[in-house]
């Protein structure tokens, strides 16, 4: 199994000069493509109109467009990629496993199933892909930490019991897509690739709580989890809850992926990709929360971008970008642990 090693010794919460210096870049880049995304569609509109009517002014059709039917495609592509990149951080972190992400240790494939379930079998009473999405990983991440229980839980038996139970949870979504109808099949497919179409207001309202909730909590356990990357026995010496925090870092990230997950889909590989390569950019020992979850951003905005752009005239989902993106990235990534 992967583990990180230490590049530099835990040290305090001071933000580096290159820390800012990255997470600015990033979040001018995010705020670049972010309006780049609302710019584009079946009439383009110009990035300072676009910028206009996002501060309040310009003509009255620019904002109806900007605001009421482009601009919460834009918002749902940040919001989920800064859920996913932070959750992804979180686990990395939690696990010391750069291989360890949501998508990869069953979270979101609980939550595909959970919506596969009730788009073909009619479970749920109508709580819709929402309700259904957070509840499957909700239910999969307790069945995974019950799982890895044994005295207590360690990073290793998470993502080990975690890949076994995302197996399962595809088996269980596989077999539900085969004996469903075409029509409930293909709305299955639709929402388990990833997708971004036609996305409101409403649907974006608990993920915007969810993250004014969880991403502070998420900023203050980060503090502690320094200590985590010196194993679990150092840790506890120096003092480190570390059970009940390994608890509070699986709850935090499953609340951000799970709420993420409801709004766009199983959104392949972010969670993984953009915390190392926020890591990466930072020069840290563990993947940056802050870098994370604006490299997320980048990545899913642009992903979206690219999908409507790859062939004129459709849209592809952005599950298919991120999906092409990340699975050559992960195989860099089992190259590079081989060599090391």
């Amino acid at each position: 199994m992967l583990t990180y090693r230490l590049t530099r010794p835990p040290v305090s919460g001071v933000l580096r000069p290159r820390d800012l210096a990255v997470c600015c870049a990033l979040a001018a880049a995010v705020l670049l493509v972010f309006c780049l995304g609302i710019a584009h569609g079946d009439v383009p509109l110009p990035l300072t109109d676009v910028l206009a009517a996002l501060t309040g002014s310009g003509d009255a059709g620019t904002l109806l467009v900007v605001r009421e039917f482009r601009m919460p495609r834009a918002l749902a592509g940040l919001l989920v990629g800064v859920a996913f990149g932070v959750s992804g951080a979180i686990f990395q972190t939690m696990t010391r496993n750069p291989l360890a992400s949501p998508d990869m240790i069953g979270i979101t494939q609980g939550a595909g199933a959970a919506v596969v379930a009730g788009l073909v079998l009619g479970w749920g009473g109508g709580l819709g892909t929402q309700a259904l999405g957070l509840l499957g990983a909700l239910g999969t991440a307790l069945l995974v930490y019950a799982l890895a229980w044994r005295r207590g839980t360690t990073g290793y038996r998470i993502v080990l019991v975690g890949v076994g139970v995302a197996w399962i949870c595809t088996s269980v979504t596989d077999y539900l897509t085969a004996r469903g109808r075409f029509v409930e099949a293909q709305a299955a497919v639709g929402w388990l690739v990833g997708n971004l179409n036609g996305r409101s207001w409403s649907q974006l309202t608990p993920l915007i709580w969810a993250l004014a909730v969880l991403l502070p909590t998420a900023l203050l356990l980060s503090r502690l989890t320094r200590t985590l990357q010196l194993g679990d026995e150092v840790a506890t010496a120096l003092g480190t809850p570390v059970q009940r925090l390994r608890l509070a870092l699986l709850v935090t990230g499953v609340g951000l992926v799970a709420f993420g997950t409801a709004v766009a889909g199983p959104v392949a590989f972010v969670a993984l990709a953009a915390p190392q390569i926020a890591q990466r950019l930072v020069g840290a020992a563990c993947p940056p929360l802050v870098a994370s979850g604006l490299t997320g951003a980048l990545v899913v905005l642009g992903a979206d971008l690219a999908a409507r752009e790859a062939i004129p005239s459709v849209e592809l989902p952005v599950g298919v970008v991120t999906g092409a993106f990340g699975a050559p990235f992960l195989l860099w990534l089992l190259i590079r642990a081989a060599r090391a």
